[in-house]
């Protein structure tokens, strides 16, 4: 189980997601998708709003929570498999709008949706060696799903954000990370193709569910730890019944889960979907509450975390805007509204 020199934590976290929404019955009613929908409605990029964007937002957020300047940061990583240009890193562009300094290491992650884990594990062990005093991890997507396909029902919009540093001056310590990887192909986008590929059913096992449970089940045996012990568990939520489903194989109860679980009201926000959740948790976790994650990227893999809430969380989230704040400001847009937004419609 990898666990830094120096002991790390999240000193400072923020999320984003946008107002608009478009409801799975409004997909459903353009391309005849039946009764079995995956969520209730998902979260829709404005015309102004990308990955750049919404990181931004979600990075300041996270920065008034730490109280910490932007200059101390030592790394700005963005998670993402939406970034708005094929060459040019999206790091730059928000470590400079957050006003950091000259001096720092900006890169943009890719590993589909646990692309802003990744970040966050790299954040662990740059903080945790001593190198650097904090870094930011970042994990945001606008992602697009074929017309008529399944994903369109979910590949929703999203970005959160959390600074590592010591573990003194954390909201939530980061107690354990592992890792599991395969090469299992169940979801991947050639270059220059506009939407990605997935193989349905073959999306959730051997996919989803193998690589979740193998790395919290792995993560639970590391620490000698059994689910009762945390009070409560983020997954990652490409729907709204997959985290409930692999909640219940590991022996996580619906209410340490619920807290967490957004997708029915904002859909699958990939790379940002598992710390979007962890942020919605930290809103209401009180010190002394252990929190398990375990998020999932196609390709495939899986990163589990351990985290311990310190007394230092109920006043820093007091400073940025909870989580629920977005969920409940939306604003309800058409398929035609969205189809135009989203690049959808294509001139002859």
């Amino acid at each position: 189980m990898p666990k830094p020199t120096l002991a790390t934590g999240i000193v400072g976290y923020g999320a984003y997601v946008p107002r608009f929404r478009i409801t799975a019955a409004e997909i459903s009613r353009i391309w005849n998708g039946g009764s079995l929908l995956p969520i209730t409605e998902k979260s829709v990029p404005g015309i102004d709003e990308d990955t750049i964007t919404m990181a931004i937002e979600a990075g300041r957020h996270a920065l008034a929570r730490a109280a910490v300047p932007a200059t101390e940061l030592g790394a700005v990583w963005i998670g993402s498999e939406s970034h708005p240009y094929a060459v040019k890193p999206s790091g730059t562009i928000v470590a400079e709008a957050l006003g950091c300094g000259l001096e720092i290491s900006a890169a943009d992650w890719e590993f589909a949706c646990k692309a802003g884990t990744e970040a966050l594990t790299a954040s662990m062990g740059m903080v945790g060696s001593g190198m650097l005093a904090y870094a930011m991890a970042i994990g945001a997507d606008t992602a697009q799903g074929r017309p008529g396909d399944a994903l369109e029902y979910t590949a929703a919009a999203g970005a959160a954000a959390l600074i590592v540093g010591p573990a003194d001056q954390a909201l939530a310590t980061l107690d354990a990370t592992l890792s599991v990887v395969t090469d299992t192909p169940d979801f991947f986008r050639r270059a220059e193709q506009t939407y990605p590929v997935h193989g349905n059913r073959f999306t959730g096992t051997p996919a989803y569910f193998a690589h979740i449970t193998n790395a919290g089940r792995r993560l639970l045996a590391q620490l000698g730890a059994e689910p009762g012990d945390f009070r409560y568990v983020v997954f990652h939520q490409p729907n709204a019944k997959f985290p409930q489903t692999v909640g219940k194989q590991l022996g996580f109860g619906p209410e340490q889960i619920a807290p967490g679980l957004l997708a029915p009201r904002i859909g699958n926000t990939y790379s940002a979907a598992a710390l979007l959740g962890l942020c919605a948790t930290l809103d209401v976790a009180e010190p002394g509450d252990r929190i398990m994650v375990v998020s999932y990227g196609s390709g495939a893999g899986a990163d589990a975390y351990a985290l311990t809430v310190t007394d230092r969380l109920p006043a820093a989230r007091e400073r940025a805007p909870l989580t629920t704040a977005y969920l409940e400001r939306r604003v309800e847009v058409d398929y035609a509204t969205y189809a135009k937004w989203r690049g959808k419609l294509v001139q002859g």
